[in-house]
């Protein structure tokens, strides 16, 4: 058994059985993948995959259990490099940071900064998509950190991190009619204007429904975007009032846009930081994690990943 033929087995469920796409990725030759895993099979002398022909179809009762164990073993396989990379390259390495765009806009950039100033031999990358796709790249090891606010929690191999509250605005182009209004604004002002705000997985969109369905109302939503600058940009051309995160409204740069506080209409949501539990983080891994968010230092993550590894 080979740990080539552990990857090659993964990352053919993880192109959806497509052993083409499985070779491109990992830059091999379809017949070279096909043989390794039959081999791994006969090795293990279990079928791992159901075949039609020369395609890839299903994957057996055993093969999903060596499929998680040969997960796990890549995994450990990664965090004893890394082990030996704490000691042997102390100031330099990598750290894959996965994010949602409103993360990467607004909330990250100090944290990047500073990260980079003190760390300047460290290759740090950002990778942006909604709750699931950032999730399942810490899961599958493509990432180190998730930062997120919905999603992570779906996910039993990471270990969620709460990091800091933030609730909503709703933005009008300037001279808007709501913003004339002498009390606060409510739910039913809102859903009498065509709304844009975020797609569905995006930035605690179940809390605005929810609360629109708690009072029973239907809002217009005629635009949906991932992006907090597309919102913006679309409400001040007058298509409609947006609601987004707070920290995605900066004055000195929206000046086509007047902010309106609607706090008081909708729960806060709570950003989260994403670790696969049996991840071995490196110390500027930790740095970083605090940078972002001052109470989560080094021992109250670990004690954090210690005690979700220890319930499961």
């Amino acid at each position: 058994m080979k740990l080539q033929q552990l990857r090659y087995l993964v990352e053919v469920a993880k192109q959806g059985l497509n052993v083409s796409e499985a070779a491109e990725k990992l830059h091999t030759s379809q017949p070279g993948i096909s043989k390794q895993i039959r081999l791994l099979e006969d090795e293990l002398g279990v079928q791992i995959f159901i075949r039609n022909g020369k395609r890839v179809v299903d994957i057996t009762a055993p093969g999903r259990e060596i499929l998680r164990i040969a997960e796990r073993i890549l995994m450990q396989s990664r965090n004893l490099k890394r082990i030996g990379e704490e000691f042997v390259n102390v100031e330099g390495g990598s750290l894959i940071i996965a994010t949602t765009h409103t993360q990467a806009r607004y909330a990250l950039p100090k944290t990047i900064q500073t990260f980079m100033q003190r760390y300047p031999k460290v290759r740090l990358s950002l990778k942006q998509g909604n709750p699931t796709q950032i999730s399942e790249m810490v899961v599958d090891g493509s990432a180190d950190i998730a930062i997120a606010t919905e999603g992570i929690d779906h996910y039993p191999e990471l270990a969620t991190l709460d990091c800091y509250s933030w609730n909503r605005i709703v933005v009008v182009p300037n001279g808007h009619p709501l913003t004339t209004l002498q009390r606060p604004v409510t739910l039913e002002d809102i859903a009498a204007w065509p709304l844009i705000t975020y797609d569905f997985a995006f930035a605690g969109r179940s809390k605005i429904n929810r609360a629109f369905e708690l009072k029973h109302l239907i809002p217009n939503i005629v635009l949906t975007a991932i992006d907090s600058d597309v919102i913006k940009t679309y409400v001040a051309l007058g298509l409609g009032i947006g609601i987004l995160a707070s920290m995605a409204y900066e004055p000195e740069r929206d000046t086509q846009l007047t902010s309106i506080d609607v706090s008081h209409l909708f729960e806060p949501s709570t950003t989260h930081i994403g670790v696969r539990k049996d991840a071995y983080l490196r110390g500027y891994g930790y740095d970083f994690i605090e940078l972002f968010a001052p109470h989560l230092n080094r021992q109250v993550v670990q004690a954090a990943l210690l005690c979700e590894a220890e319930e499961d």
